[in-house]
């Protein structure tokens, strides 16, 4: 019985080991991808994984369709989504320190909510 536990505590000493020295090298935070998220609240509202990604993926399309629209999206506890225009400017390639035209594009931009801020 000793020998077991002792081999059990032997293990859980080198797993935590492990876990730390990969923490310690790995500076980057961990990726969630949307197919976690879906599996995830799945498991919480004991959902089919098929209809929880369905869900998602509806979600995704709604809102690329309303910023695509000009329609800004307030999601309250999380922030607001919005397209921003931005205007053509003269930039320098780094490599050659030449003048080159940016030309005029749209971008997403999120503004967190006060939640999510002290959340975080």
């Amino acid at each position: 019985m000793k020998r077991d536990s002792v081999a059990v505590y032997s293990r859980l000493i080198a797993s935590r080991t492990m876990a730390s020295q990969s923490a310690m090298t790995t500076d980057k935070a961990a990726t969630i991808t949307l197919k976690g998220v879906f599996e995830r609240l799945a498991e919480s509202y004991e959902l089919p994984k098929k209809q929880a990604h369905a869900l998602l993926g509806d979600m995704v399309d709604a809102l690329t369709t309303h910023l695509k629209n000009g329609e800004r999206i307030r999601m309250n506890g999380l922030g607001i989504l919005e397209v921003k225009k931005r205007p053509a400017r003269q930039g320098r390639n780094p490599a050659t320190g030449e003048t080159i035209q940016i030309a005029a594009s749209k971008k997403v931009a999120f503004r967190p909510a006060k939640e999510l801020k002290e959340a975080v």
